[in-house]
């Protein structure tokens, strides 16, 4: 029997991936990965990776009766994840960081190691999104059945390889209820566990850990219209992300948003609803589920933040880098991941690429 490894958080979503997939016959076992130092000071108390989330994912294997085993990759974590989230807000961009510890943590150095140390034939998560292999023997990327819990933007950089070996249980069930139904079913004490919706590695306001990591992305600079009249002055560029309409540091009549962050200058461009006239955007780093792109021009309804609105456009490839034409104009903050959509299959994404007004 293949043997299948389960990512376990700590929370109940993959608390319930791995009682479904044991529930199944299916010879499991459980990991936990410590993603911040031991004992160390934790500026997320509800951060899977912490202590606690550990003895919680414990726990629950022990009440499945799987093996369970703690693999450290705070290193990685803090590489990967938190020093690019700091990097990036302080260079006046918007990263998602659960889009990078998709990336680099579960899918590149966890798959890595349970398949060559310990001769894992598949890894199992607790994400909301569904797997299916198509008529033509790939491998698919869809939407979760809940479409209010999807997460499938944050995994649109998966591949065949890694699609290969991937399981995501939870991707059919019908809603959050259902998740915590089979929980309390299996008598998993996660099935009360509260949810985070916070970024996990900094709960409360995630400006202060980028004032602290780079104090010199909050000095003070000018916030401009379009046309170079300054009308105020903002915080600093750690503290604005492109589409921001509060807290910009101008006091008008008017409803204004961040339309451009000058880092050079350290300037905020600030303009009206009707000022927003963007449509082209230059993509990095871009990937496809199937490996090619459906071709090099094609149309895709694309998302732009975490469980957003697809906008209709298309994407023009060159390689790994792209240029999304919306239909409409749309802010779009660099550092964000554009999504690429066919119904409810991933057919790929990028990073938004800075860019000059």
């Amino acid at each position: 029997m293949s043997r299948v490894f389960v990512a376990m958080s700590g929370g109940v979503d993959s608390s319930v991936a791995a009682a479904i997939l044991a529930d199944r016959g299916e010879d499991v076992v459980g990991v936990w990965m410590r993603l911040v130092p031991s004992g160390g000071d934790v500026d997320a108390p509800r951060c899977c990776g912490t202590d606690e989330a550990g003895e919680d994912a414990r726990r629950a294997a022990a009440a499945l009766g799987i093996p369970f085993y703690a693999l450290d990759y705070a290193d990685v974590f803090g590489e990967k994840v938190v020093d690019r989230f700091v990097d990036a807000y302080a260079g006046g961009e918007t990263p998602n960081p659960c889009v990078s510890c998709n990336q680099h943590v579960k899918f590149d150095a966890l798959l890595h190691d349970v398949v060559r140390k310990f001769g894992g034939d598949r890894l199992a998560t607790g994400h909301y999104v569904r797997a299916t292999t198509g008529r033509d023997g790939r491998r698919q990327l869809l939407r979760a059945r809940d479409a209010s819990k999807d997460q499938s933007y944050a995994l649109y950089m998966l591949g065949q390889r890694e699609l290969a070996r991937l399981e995501f249980p939870i991707g059919e069930l019908r809603d959050k209820s259902e998740t915590r139904a089979i929980a309390a079913r299996f008598g998993l004490a996660t099935a009360t566990k509260a949810e985070s919706m916070d970024i996990c590695f900094a709960p409360g306001d995630y400006r202060e850990l980028v004032r602290d990591r780079a104090p010199e992305a909050f000095v003070p600079g000018p916030v401009e219209r379009t046309d170079g009249t300054v009308v105020g002055t903002h915080a600093g560029i750690g503290a604005l992300t492109v589409g921001q309409r509060t807290g910009v540091g101008v006091a008008t009549g008017e409803r204004l948003y961040v339309l451009h962050l000058d880092t050079e200058r350290r300037a905020a461009v600030v303009g009206t609803r009707a000022e927003i006239a963007r449509r082209t955007y230059a993509l990095t780093d871009v990937t496809f589920v199937a490996g090619d792109p459906p071709s090099s021009r094609f149309a895709t309804n694309v998302v732009l933040r975490y469980r957003g609105i697809p906008l209709a456009g298309y994407v023009d490839v060159d390689r790994s880098h792209a240029t999304l034409d919306l239909e409409a104009p749309a802010l779009v903050a660099p550092g964000q991941a554009a999504v690429f959509y066919d119904g409810d299959e991933v057919i790929g994404g990028g990073v938004v690429a800075r860019s000059t007004l």
